[in-house]
Formats: structure tokens, C-alpha cells, sequence
């Protein structure tokens, strides 16, 4: 199974980040209905370990919280943009989320990047870098004017791969606990 743990969006804020989309050449944007804040990604899980990861995320025990949106940006850099994405203000709340995440995801042997975890929301791929354009659209977007994310849970989801594009399945949802419960 491919998999992915992530934090859902309300269907309004997709909506809102779905509008962002400009022509950009080469550049192949996230349906609004699948844009999501990703914490970590596993690619193939065998379905045995699905069991024991579903076991160790629940054991994840943290308060609810909100994020805040700050502008856009890319990966790697304005010269040879590969990604498109949208920013969070620092928060340590969400930090600590991918941190216990990635440990439990690394307790059930499961590989993961080398690479600190990077608070973003992906808008964008795109095949060849279109400078320019991209750095158009980040110049336009240096600040959005979104709603606070209320972070109450965060997902397991299976993504299955189709000519149509990727179908992003819920396989469970993990709740955090109300603000001020627990930390």
C-alpha cells in the first residue's frame, strides 16, 4: 500500500488555494480536493506493517492547536523551482506532531527522509523549471490572506496511483486531544 500521514484541509481553505492556480508552463497543480498538509510520506507499506503503524500513531498523544499561513515559495530555490507551495508560520506544536510522527513511523521500520521536516502545503510540480513565471507568482503571493488552520487530527491515508491521477483514501483518523488537555 502507498501511504501518506497528513493533516486534512477544510473544503473552503482548498478551495481558496485551488484559485492560486495560474499558467505556469510545465507546471501540474494539485486538485483542490487533494491538497493537503503532509507530515510524513512512506510510499509502499506492506499491509502487515499497516496494523502495527495505525497501533504506534494512536499512541500519539498531543494538543489540539492552529496554524497561520504565511506566502508562497519553492523547492529548491527561485532559480530552478520544482515545487510550488504555500507556507505556515513557525509553530512548535506542529513541529513536535511530525517529530512523534516520524518516530512512530521509524519504530515500525519503515524509511523515511533525511531531511528536516519542512512546514508547507505542495500547490505545484513542475517538470522543467519556469523561473520566470514561478517567481511571478511567488512575488504575487508573498503574503495570502487565509483563515487559521484548526489542527484537531491528522490522517493515515492510502494514495492509490490511476491514469486519472492519484485517489487519496482515509484508512484512519487520529484526534488530538482539545487545547489544554494535554501537551
Amino acid at each position: 500500500m502507498r501511504l501518506f500521514i497528513a493533516i486534512e484541509l477544510p473544503a473552503e481553505l482548498k478551495r481558496s488555494l485551488g484559485r492560486l492556480q495560474t499558467d505556469i508552463p510545465g507546471a501540474r497543480w494539485v486538485p483542490a480536493e487533494q491538497i493537503h498538509l503532509t507530515l510524513a510520506f512512506l510510499g509502499e507499506v506492506e499491509q502487515g506493517v499497516v496494523e502495527r503503524l495505525t497501533g504506534e500513531l494512536a499512541r500519539i498523544h498531543t494538543s489540539a492547536f492552529e496554524l497561520s499561513f504565511s506566502g508562497a515559495g519553492c523547492f529548491p530555490n527561485r532559480k530552478r523551482p520544482r515545487v510550488i507551495w504555500i507556507g505556515l508560520e513557525p509553530e512548535p506544536r506542529l513541529e513536535e506532531l511530525a517529530a512523534r510522527v516520524n518516530e512512530a513511523v521509524l519504530a515500525c521500520d519503515i524509511p523515511q527522509e533525511e531531511r528536516p521536516f519542512s512546514a508547507h502545503i505542495t500547490l505545484a510540480r513542475l517538470k522543467f523549471p519556469a523561473s520566470r513565471e514561478s517567481g511571478a507568482f511567488l512575488d504575487q503571493h508573498q503574503k495570502e490572506n487565509l483563515p487559521p488552520l484548526s489542527v484537531r487530527e491528522f490522517i493515515l491515508f492510502q494514495s492509490r496511483l490511476t491514469p486519472q491521477g492519484a485517489v487519496h483514501t482515509p484508512i484512519k483518523n487520529f484526534a488530538l486531544a482539545a487545547s489544554g488537555d494535554n501537551n
